[in-house]
């Protein structure tokens, strides 16, 4: 499904900008380490890769993905990368895997299929490759969509993880959607995706 029946707002409770991911709660520990930087391992200028989920659009008619790599390059991020995919559970957990090893590719994006009807199948294509899951992300992106589209929110189903060393983002379809995932999504990238690479070196 191209259009999740929930479309988040990018103006949803902004308010929450100052509770959401821009701190520095994510990885490190409940009891932190005040003689530790934990932004050492940051990565400055992410590169990220686009994935599109749609059996009716094309690049050329993208609103999405168009406005998470304009997200992205606002941020001073860079894009690696633009894909589009069916809503094939097998193709799209190929193309995910086929992202995520890029070596010109810091963070993989995708956009599409993640709301609960038969074709919607992002969320468990991406979910099984995923090393460790982030679930602090679709927390928050539900949080910030609540005040525009209230309970429906529970229809989406958008989420984060870590495949192998390369953060994961799955959101919803729709512009807005895209645009407020996105907005949270470069906030943290650089930080996960330079400690996901810590960790793949650590083990």
């Amino acid at each position: 499904m191209d259009e999740e029946q929930n479309p988040a707002s990018e103006h949803a409770n902004d308010g929450d900008h100052e509770n959401g991911a821009q701190h520095d709660q994510g990885g490190h520990g409940e009891h932190g380490d005040p003689g530790h930087d934990h932004h050492a391992s940051d990565i400055e200028t992410v590169s990220a890769a686009i994935l599109t989920i749609s059996s009716s659009r094309s690049l050329e008619e993208d609103p999405a993905g168009e406005a998470i790599g304009e997200a992205f390059e606002r941020a001073g991020h860079e894009v690696s990368t633009r894909a589009l995919i069916t809503d094939d559970h097998d193709d799209v957990q190929a193309a995910i895997d086929e992202l995520v090893d890029r070596e010109d590719t810091d963070v993989v994006v995708t956009t599409g299929g993640t709301g609960i009807t038969p074709d919607d199948v992002t969320i468990e294509a991406a979910e099984v490759l995923f090393t460790k899951e982030l679930p602090g992300f679709g927390e928050l992106f539900r949080r910030r969509s609540y005040g525009e589209v209230g309970a429906r929110i529970v229809a989406t189903r958008a989420i984060a993880g870590v495949a192998g060393e390369t953060p994961v983002f799955c959101l919803p379809g729709s512009e807005n959607a895209a645009r407020l995932g996105s907005e949270i999504a470069t906030e943290v990238c650089g930080h996960l995706a330079g400690l996901a690479r810590q960790d793949a070196e650590q083990h």
